[in-house]
Parts: structure tokens; sequence; C-alpha cells
């Protein structure tokens, strides 16, 4: 991790200095895309670097991993506190009966989908098989302690995984060089390395690929030759037991810069990064089943549209007014908040428990007879259920969990089409986006219009 005791390294010459030379040093900061730093004449006036200093250090560089992250690595690693850029374009919904079918998540992404992605964001999901983060890293050149020059870098983590792989790929571009008075930019040496740091269940064996690790280059080079590939898989029989082999990891690239002849550099002179959560599985109620797949372990979103043409519409529409006016939904509980519209409360997958899912499922019907009488369901209309009879958050968690009230989910009539068609998007949504079953997974419900 960077530390922000960056000025640290100017309070007195470095010991290697000879007495009377001038001292020629490097202080490099790192702050997320898309940041503001002030220019060189800038930094030149009264105040103007400790101010830098100070922003620098509230921007340093964290080795987290997205704030979205399910599974052991949402437990055991540091977790950006900010919510992670999502696609501004929304994926096309069905509208038609004929179309209900979800579109296939991303697999791949560019770095300029990356950059546009991040803004000022530390992740961009663009889905469980196409995460990207990044940081700005910026180097000011001192003498004798004075401002004299200011050079730039940004280094972009692109991790991707093909459908039904389990071949993780990270692409890491180095981009946004650009340097300005006194300096020698073109001789500073970029050292890149990544690893898995962290997996579940531990002593996993990993196969590696692609550019070996570490891998150091001036910046002359890497203007030259920016981007380079690692590839990581996780071979099946190595994953917890039962009716899934999982293996959860957290993989961690890091920067470290080290000066020209005749400059030296202060610390910090890079650090860890952010990091990557990939997981590798194989069920029998996932796709591929032979090998499994790979995906990244952050909550994604099953998108239900209120759009007249959307044929889940009246679902879309209970669900909403469960998330916006729970006081408005059946069963009434002045204390209702339902979860699944926050990372903080992700929905999770119910399969492998048969008697669970016909209790939440039973439950729901009892409420809406009781709220809407024993003929709700003249004209074709079903109980419809918020949270899913699919999941542990359903109708009859508080029998299984003393924390769950017993009214924290809505029922409601809704015609029979819609409900239907509610349930098989969520069906391809578990199967395309690889929806393990249990707490070590997770997913939002997004309402759109």
């Amino acid at each position: 991790m960077l530390l922000p005791t960056l000025l640290a390294t100017l309070v007195t010459p470095l010991e290697s200095a000879q007495a009377g030379e001038p001292v020629s040093e490097i202080v490099t900061t790192s702050a997320p895309i898309g940041t503001k730093t002030p220019d060189l004449a800038e930094l030149k006036k009264p105040g103007a670097w400790d101010r830098y200093l100070k922003t620098s250090a509230a921007d340093e560089a964290q080795s987290m991993v997205p704030h979205e992250t399910v599974g052991p690595a949402r437990r055991s690693a540091n977790r950006s506190p900010e919510e992670s850029a999502l696609p501004r374009k929304e994926e096309k919904q069905p509208v038609a009966p004929s179309a209900i079918t979800l579109p296939e998540p991303s697999h791949t992404m560019t770095k300029e989908e990356c950059l546009e992605g991040l803004g000022s964001k530390q992740f961009y999901i663009k889905s469980r098989f196409s995460v990207c983060s990044g940081r700005e890293f910026g180097q000011t050149w001192f003498i004798d302690r004075e401002p004299v020059g200011k050079s730039h870098f940004t280094v972009l983590a692109i991790g991707t995984i093909p459908k039904n792989s389990r071949t993780m790929t990270v692409t890491y571009h180095f981009v946004g060089f650009w340097a300005t008075g006194t300096q020698n930019a073109a001789g500073l040496n970029i050292v890149l390395k990544a690893k898995v740091t962290k997996s579940w269940p531990s002593g996993v064996r990993y196969k590696l690929g692609g550019t070996a690790m570490p891998v150091k280059n001036t910046w002359a080079q890497l203007i030259a030759a920016p981007s380079f590939k690692q590839t990581v898989s996780a071979p099946i029989g190595q994953g917890s037991s039962g009716s899934t082999d999982s293996v959860f990891a957290v993989y961690q690239p890091n920067i470290k810069l080290e000066a020209p002849p005749g400059w030296l550099i202060g610390v910090p002179n890079g650090g860890d990064l952010f990091m990557l959560p990939p997981r590798w599985d194989k069920a029998n109620y996932l796709p591929n089943r032979a090998t499994g797949a790979a995906v990244f372990s952050v909550s994604t979103a099953l998108k239900y549209s209120t759009k007249d043409s959307a044929p889940e519409k009246h679902v879309a529409k209970h669900i909403q007014t469960a998330f916006t006016n729970p006081g408005a939904t059946k069963p009434p509980y002045s204390g209702k908040d339902v979860p699944g519209d926050k990372a903080a409360e992700p929905l999770t997958r119910l399969y492998t428990d048969n008697t669970r899912r016909k209790e939440n499922r039973n439950k729901a019907i009892y409420n809406c007879k009781k709220y809407y009488g024993a003929d709700y369901a003249e004209g074709g209309k079903e109980c419809d259920e918020y949270p899913m009879a699919t999941t542990y958050e359903g109708a009859a968690q508080s029998k299984y969990d003393h924390r769950a009230h017993p009214k924290n989910f809505s029922v409601k009539p809704v015609p029979g089409p819609s409900n239907g068609a509610a349930g098989i998007l969520a069906g391809q949504y578990y199967d395309k986006n690889r929806i393990l079953d249990g707490p070590d997974d997770g997913f939002l419900v997004k309402i759109t219009s």
C-alpha cells in the first residue's frame, strides 16, 4: 500500500548525496483515473506543494477489491467504500413473450471502454466476466527541493473471461504518458508484478500463462510496447466439496518505479494496487457441467423493465413498489426493508434445498390468500413474491434465520404470463452469470423503465 508520508523524503537530503552537490530527486504520487493535478507552474507557488501532498495522501492507492465483491474476498480483503462504475447504456430488454431472452453478458473490454467506464471510479464492472481498474501515477522532479519537472502515466488492468472458460486474462495497458520541465522520464524504470495473493481454499495450484512477471521496462520502452497479458486458471478438483467445486481468489498487481541515473527516488516509489476477485467453479446446476468456468466474484443485477412492451412489467412494478414504498405492500410491516437493491444487501440463490424453496412459495401463497382473498388467482393471476422463492431471503427466511423479520417480504397477485416471464429471465440470469447456491455468491435486482 502506498504510504501517505510523501513529504518525508524532502525534509532532509538523502544520505547518498554528497555535501554541496545538488540533490536530484523524484517524488511519485498515485490517484484515481481522471484526477486533476496541478501543473508545474502551480506547484512552484508558495504552499502549493504541501497542499498537493495532502490531496495525494487522501487519494493514495489502496489495495482493495470492488465494493460489489461477494464470497470470501468480501469478508477477508479491504473493500472499496464506493460503488463501482457500471455500463451507462442499459441492455436491450425483451419486447415480446417470444423474445424472453436476456443478452449474453459481455466477455470483452477495450482500453477505451475501460477508461470511459472508470471516469474517476476505482473499478468498472461491465459484467461478471469483464472488469477493469486503473491508477494514474505522477512524478514530480526536484532539484535542491525545488520542483523543476513533472511526468505522468496511467496503468489499466482489464480482466476478461471468455464464455465457458476457466481462464482469466488480465490485460495491462500503459497509457497517458507525458512529461514537462527538467526531468529524465524516458529513463525511468517501471516494474509490473502481479500474483494471486489469497486463495479459498488455501493451497490451490494455479496455471499461469502469457507474459512472465515481473516485467521491467523503461518509460520509453513502454511507450513503444505498452500492453501485456497474463492468464490465470485453476484446474478443477481443488475446490470445496459438495455439489459445487469452487475456488475463490484475490489477484493483485504491483507497480514499482526505479530512478534513472543521476536521480534519487523517494518513498513511496509504487506499491500494491487494486485487487480483482476471480472465482472458478464447477456445479451440476450450472452450464458447462463437465469442466465448469470462471467469473469475477462480484454482484451484478438481474434487470426487469416496467415498459408496457416488457412481458415481465407487472412483476417489475411490484418489485419497484417493494423498493420505493414498502409500506404499501403486503404483508404490512412498518420496518420492511427488502434486500437486493444495493450491493451491501445482495440476494443469494437458493437451489439445493428444495424443501426451503417450497416453504418460501407456500408462505407467499398463504399471504396472497390472506391479504387479497382466496380468489386472488381469478382471471389467470398468480402470486408473485419478492424476494423470489429461489433465494435464501424468500418469504420463509425467518424460519431459518432468527435475525430476519417474518414479514420482510412482499406478495402481490400479477398476471400469470408476466410472472412466468420474470421467472424465465431469472433462470437465464442464474445460468448466464453462473450464480452459485449459498452465501458465497450474490446478485441484485434492478428495475428499469
